[in-house]
């Protein structure tokens, strides 16, 4: 089963501006995430 991807998909995916400021998006997220004591970073009483 074959899906093809549409123009607009194609469109962002190849968008190098859009990727830039997903990328930046993602790591502010991941960097949140990481400043806010979750998993191993968080400290034993």
């Amino acid at each position: 089963m074959t899906h093809r991807i549409s123009k607009y998909q194609r469109f962002k995916m190849m968008n190098p501006i859009i990727q830039f400021f997903k990328f930046i998006y993602l790591s502010i997220k991941i960097m949140l995430v990481v400043a806010g004591g979750h998993g191993g970073t968080r400290k034993v009483n």
